[in-house]
């Protein structure tokens, strides 16, 4: 089983930076793909940015690609999702999610509508205002 606990999130201006922190603890981090989701008020969860075991991949959604960053360090069992430039649509509640049957780098099947990860965390809210 393992844990997720998101941090970071808050109030920030359009344009203005943010970064999330997601601890993660009871299982082997390195079998884990990770990835950040968000769900606005009144909409579907959607997927924001994936990243291999090794950190070597990435992927992102259309909508945050050039604008956020996603790490993550495995000694330390924690992912990172750094956020720049950002927008008001960008307000939601952010979710860490572990999967570890993902194969390779097929990062894709993270972004269908469908999709489940194996493990999310809490959520950590993050709010731009204009």
């Amino acid at each position: 089983q393992v844990q997720l606990v998101e941090s970071g999130g808050g109030l920030v201006q359009a344009g203005g930076s943010l970064r999330l922190s997601c601890a993660a603890s009871g299982g082997t981090f390195s079998r884990y793909i990770m990835g950040w989701f968000r769900q606005a008020p009144g909409k579907a969860r959607e997927f924001v940015a994936a990243i291999s075991r090794s950190g070597s991949s990435t992927y992102y959604a259309d909508s945050v690609k050039d604008r956020f960053t996603i790490s993550r360090d495995n000694a330390k069992t924690m992912v990172y999702l750094q956020m720049n430039s950002l927008k008001p649509e960008d307000t939601a509640v952010y979710y860490c999610a572990a999967d570890s049957r993902i194969y390779g780098t097929t990062f894709q099947s993270m972004a269908v509508p469908s999709y489940e990860s194996q493990y999310w965390g809490q959520g950590t809210q993050v709010t731009v205002s204009s």
